[in-house]
């Protein structure tokens, strides 16, 4: 015989079972997962990748334009096709008598020597004071506004043009910066730049511009298209004589030689 005693049949273990749709249910969850977490990797690759780009881009167009004048801008551009002709005459800062640059750059941004692209004072100023028509904007900042941007006031745009802004205080001498500005400046309609300014309301060369023409021309920046340097309102005048001691004292006292052709 053998002493092997015989088991009893046990029960089966139960299998849970579950229905075909459950299944199918976590298959597509599973795979929905991954696809998205790919997705995301995908896309904040390409992100990463378009920012990279655009920095190099943007490195390469700042300074290329340091030794090349941007002759077309896009508000120019928007503003040619608009009208059907503007008049611009692209004018190296030694083409202008030393009272163009000092007005301008009295009227605009009187610490433009003393800061590197943003005037925190006049920021704040501006803040607190919404009546101001310029703003706390720099020359810096306005040249990289209306030479790489579009016009308008949103976050977006300001974002960009701060960074602009740095690259050219980074990579134009500050001569450079006021250089350009004296050029692209809206002065009128359809005028753009003190040189064709100076022709335009004065029938004068850009060499011959007197301290109160420049200051007249740079006190008509905030509306350019409403005011006249050649038949000034009241406050015009007033805030041209303001603009033309202002260019005399940053004159005196050195805040002009960072710009000063000698």
């Amino acid at each position: 015989m053998s002493d092997e005693t015989p088991q009893k049949p046990g029960r089966k273990p139960k299998i849970p079972h579950r229905r075909g749709g459950s299944l199918v249910a976590d298959g597509f969850a599973i795979c929905w997962s991954i696809c998205w977490h790919r997705g995301i990797r995908l896309v904040c690759r390409w992100i990463f990748r378009a920012l990279g780009l655009g920095i190099i881009i943007s490195i390469l167009v700042v300074v290329f334009l340091r030794f090349v004048n941007p002759h077309l801008t896009p508000y120019f551009m928007a503003e040619r096709m608009r009208l059907g002709a503007v008049d611009r005459d692209w004018t190296p800062i030694e083409g202008f008598s030393k009272h163009m640059p000092r007005a301008m750059v009295a009227a605009e941004d009187a610490n433009f020597c003393t800061h590197f692209g943003f005037d925190l004072n006049a920021i704040k100023a501006a803040l607190s004071d919404d009546s101001r028509l310029r703003g706390g904007s720099t020359i810096s900042q306005q040249v990289a506004k209306n030479v790489f941007l579009w016009q308008g006031r949103t976050w977006v745009r300001k974002g960009i043009e701060v960074w602009f802004t740095m690259l050219i205080e980074l990579f134009w001498p500050k001569q450079r910066i006021v250089e350009v500005y004296l050029n692209i400046a809206e002065t009128g309609e359809g005028v753009f730049g003190a040189a064709a300014a100076g022709r335009h309301y004065f029938r004068v060369e850009p060499d011959k511009l007197t301290l109160n023409q420049a200051a007249r021309i740079a006190a008509i920046l905030p509306s350019p298209k409403k005011h006249s340097a050649a038949r000034p309102a009241n406050i015009t005048r007033r805030r041209a004589r303001q603009i033309a001691s202002g260019a005399e004292t940053i004159a005196a006292d050195g805040r002009a030689t960072c710009f000063e052709t000698g």
